[in-house]
């Protein structure tokens, strides 16, 4: 289980390091994904290591959770770029925080 943990944990760090870096648009949102990706691997290693199946229906409603946010995501990319022809998000005075 630590092995799992592990990965979980170096995936989620990976997908942080993109949110803070900002490029554009589409890594920013890449990286949102691979941040519920390494969750949801946690979610289902406790799940098999505690022999019950809350763990794996949680991970089924991130899931769900994730395809909406692809879907919102994928109409504001595409919006942007129409606007402004560029997914940077120093560009955007819109994205800044």
């Amino acid at each position: 289980m630590s092995y799992y943990l592990l990965l979980s944990a170096l995936l989620f760090a990976i997908g942080l390091y993109g949110v803070l870096a900002r490029r554009t648009a589409i890594l920013i949102f890449m990286s949102i994904e691979l941040m519920l990706n390494a969750a949801n691997l946690a979610f289902v290693a406790f799940a098999r290591n505690s022999g019950n199946l809350d763990g794996q229906v949680m991970a089924l409603v991130v899931i769900a959770l994730a395809a909406a946010e692809v879907a919102v995501g994928l109409g504001i990319i595409v919006a942007v770029f129409r606007a402004r022809s560029s997914t940077s998000v120093d560009d955007l005075a819109e994205l800044r925080g």
